[in-house]
């Protein structure tokens, strides 16, 4: 276990990302052969006012929680990762279990498998610290769903958690972690965007190791709002698929934040980008590859109409853009992780939509493009703006013009050369 404090925003002007400290934990660690990714998610700190309901700001009282995650990597053995990152107590987990989904919230009976910590079925967390579950037995292939189950007998306080996870998680009132069935499940938010709490990765062992990762790194496009709830139809899935197709079976590990920016904190969108680029990219377990795809919320919240909604701060500039894209890939490169540039995709016609703010769009697209800074380059904003109208393609958008459908997720998908993601 490792202690980490969530990381201070530097100025746009200046982003120092680093490399990241030592891995979690040490790949060999914890049981035999070699741990690699098979899911993660990016934490944050409960908001105050967020997209939609969530239980994050409440907690957790003498409840089991049911979350859902499809795993892009194989194995023999698997193990988990919690965070207790933004709370400023310890979280008391009663216990834990894992197994593989029978669908919505029910598990398949044979799989259910107890989860312990340091071989115990309950564990102390610490505030702002991790820890990562003891190696279980249960055989898993790509792509399959598997369900954690957490219980919590007192009360949490509010939960370090991912917002929008695109997927159903369930509540159950007392002590349903071991339960194979979906009938205490009953509880769960509407509308149903979902959110993880304190579930920060998955990992899996045991078998011939996948290539290194790939880590998709962004905002809300890259953590999927817009594509199919439960439908596992984000663009970082598709692709995950099409790599497997291919016989390039890298699993994609999903790192984006919805609202999140390149260069501030915002109390909707978590740290920023430059901050939380070595937790959430750098200490994945043996990640070879990282896309890029940041900054179109620090144009639209900071270029918007003077008084509007999003309107925050002064307008952010071209340069001010690169120089946070330029640290990324520094701290990448130290670490000898590819770095891959992804275009900023259009938004005309989304309400914080200007044309100075598409004017510095345009200028780091020129930059991300034609500047040869990134090792290589994928075109999503040319693969959702197929006629150059400066607009994404009235199929691929979900209707607010700046998030993609699951066509439009499909069509980022599509635009990626696999090739590119291999060193």
């Amino acid at each position: 276990m490792s202690s980490f404090e969530p990381r201070p925003c530097p100025p746009a002007h200046a982003a120092p990302v680093t490399a990241a400290p030592a891995p979690l934990v040490p790949p060999s660690a914890s049981g035999s052969g070699l741990w690699h990714g098979a899911w993660t998610t990016p934490v944050m700190r409960p908001s105050a006012a967020p997209w939609f309901e969530t239980w994050a700001e409440q907690g957790f009282t003498n409840h089991s929680v049911r979350q859902v995650v499809r795993v892009h990597s194989g194995g023999t053995q698997v193990r988990i990762r919690l965070s207790n990152a933004y709370s400023d107590t310890p979280l008391e987990l009663t216990g834990a279990s894992i197994g593989h989904t029978a669908g919505a919230a029910a598990v398949h009976p044979g799989t259910m498998r107890p989860l312990r910590f340091a071989g115990s079925h309950s564990t102390t967390i610490p505030a702002k610290e991790r820890a990562v579950s003891d190696p279980v037995s249960l055989p898993t292939e790509p792509f399959d769903r598997l369900t954690i189950s957490l219980y919590f007998r007192g009360a949490t306080g509010p939960a370090t958690y991912h917002q929008l996870s695109m997927t159903t998680t369930y509540r159950a009132a007392g002590e349903h972690h071991r339960d194979p069935a979906a009938v205490h499940y009953t509880d769960k938010v509407e509308p149903a965007y979902g959110s993880w709490y304190y579930l920060e990765g998955v990992e899996t062992s045991g078998k011939r190791p996948p290539p290194h990762s790939v880590v998709a790194f962004g905002d809300s496009l890259t953590d999927g709002f817009g594509a199919t709830i439960d439908r596992d139809d984000r663009y970082p899935d598709i692709l995950a698929e099409r790599l497997l197709a291919a016989g390039r079976p890298h699993p994609v590990l999903n790192a984006g934040i919805g609202s999140n920016k390149l260069l501030t904190d915002s109390p909707l969108g978590g740290d920023a980008g430059v901050a939380r680029f070595a937790r959430d990219v750098l200490e994945q377990p043996r990640v070879g590859t990282v896309i890029v795809l940041m900054g179109i919320n620090d144009i639209q919240q900071s270029n918007a109409a003077q008084g509007g909604t999003h309107s925050a701060g002064p307008p952010v500039t071209a340069r001010q853009l690169i120089d946070g894209h330029r640290a990324v890939i520094r701290a990448a490169h130290a670490r000898g992780v590819r770095a891959v540039g992804a275009t900023l995709t259009p938004y005309r016609g989304a309400a914080a939509w200007t044309s100075a703010g598409d004017t510095v769009r345009t200028q780091v697209n020129r930059w991300i493009r034609t500047s040869g800074e990134y090792d290589a380059v994928v075109d999503f904003a040319r693969a959702l703006d197929t006629d150059g109208t400066g607009r994404i393609r009235q199929d691929l958008h979900m209707g607010d013009h700046i998030h993609p459908n699951s066509a439009g997720y499909r069509a980022m998908a599509d635009a990626i050369d696999l090739t590119a993601l291999e060193q």
